[in-house]
């Protein structure tokens, strides 16, 4: 299970990997196995839509399973399918990197977290340091060969 303390270090460190990396200003949300946020941080700069994209890149992953790259390459072979989803889930469906499933170190998922307010492989990058930073495993899903 994904604590709230994992959460919290997972958000703190992402925000401020972003900051340490003269990113744009980010927003990071960080939901359990089930989809329930339990951390959402928005640097005060951020734009206001920020927390839904954040969702969006989280609640994609976790429901399909598989990490925003993996998800990114699923919406350019299927674009029809991928962009459904958005409809069809609460917290909706963005497939670009930045969304990023949580796993322990036997591979079990534990959540996902959605980082937005850069370019996506930045988003992406900012969300792998803070769940390595937790002790846990990212996974980012795989880009097209």
């Amino acid at each position: 299970m994904l604590t709230l303390e994992q959460a919290d270090q997972i958000a703190a460190t992402t925000l401020a990997a972003g900051a340490r990396n003269d990113f744009n200003p980010l927003c990071v949300i960080v939901l359990d196995a089930g989809g329930t946020p339990l951390v959402l941080k928005r640097d005060e700069r951020a734009s206001i839509g920020r927390p839904g994209i954040a969702m969006g890149k989280a609640a994609g992953c976790l429901n399909l399973g598989v990490g925003g790259r993996t998800l990114a390459a699923m919406a350019a072979d299927r674009p029809a399918f991928v962009g459904s989803l958005a409809g069809a889930w609460p917290g909706g469906c963005i497939p670009v990197p930045g969304g990023v499933l949580v796993r322990d170190h036997s591979g079990a998922l534990l959540g996902a977290v959605g980082v937005t307010g850069d370019l996506s492989p930045n988003d992406e990058r900012c969300a792998v340091a803070g769940i390595e930073a937790a002790g846990l495993v990212a996974d980012v899903g795989q880009s097209p060969s």
